[in-house]
């Protein structure tokens, strides 16, 4: 089962318990594949560096460096050949989108309602961290 996740959705899972956590934690299991692109790896690495963020880091004592190279290591990353235009609320989501199509994944994995609004693109799901735990631990 592949996956691919929004930037909420690796920051969620870095820092805070819950089921983005646990979703990450099944990628670093490999009881799912993570499939990323080069822009939401730079989308994730511009939002480690938020003010708010940043003292996350330091309150946990976790290194900006470490947190990307473990994403990173987890991850299949790919290089989307189509650029879309779907999301024209919020033109940033596609990339979410291209990733996904590049990457021949499953499911989409976010909070955006802009994105969970669209239910399914191309055949891929589009679900909340929870919902996808639901149908993950029913397919186990």
């Amino acid at each position: 089962m592949k996956i691919t996740v929004d930037t909420n959705i690796l920051i969620s899972g870095t820092f805070w318990k819950g089921a983005s956590h646990e979703i990450i934690n099944k990628a670093e299991n490999k009881e799912i594949k993570l499939v990323l692109s080069k822009d939401i790896l730079k989308e994730y690495c511009e939002v480690l560096n938020y003010e708010e963020i940043q003292n996350k880091i330091k309150d946990k004592n976790l290194e900006m460096k470490r947190s990307v190279e473990k994403i990173v290591s987890i991850s299949i990353i790919v290089f989307p050949k189509e650029k879309l235009n779907i999301v024209k609320e919020d033109p940033d989501d596609n990339k979410i989108l291209e990733c996904a199509l590049e990457g021949n994944v499953n499911y989409i994995i976010t909070q955006d309602n802009h994105l969970l609004k669209l239910k399914e693109f191309r055949g891929i799901k589009i679900l909340t961290p929870k919902e996808f735990l639901k149908i993950f631990n029913r397919s186990v």
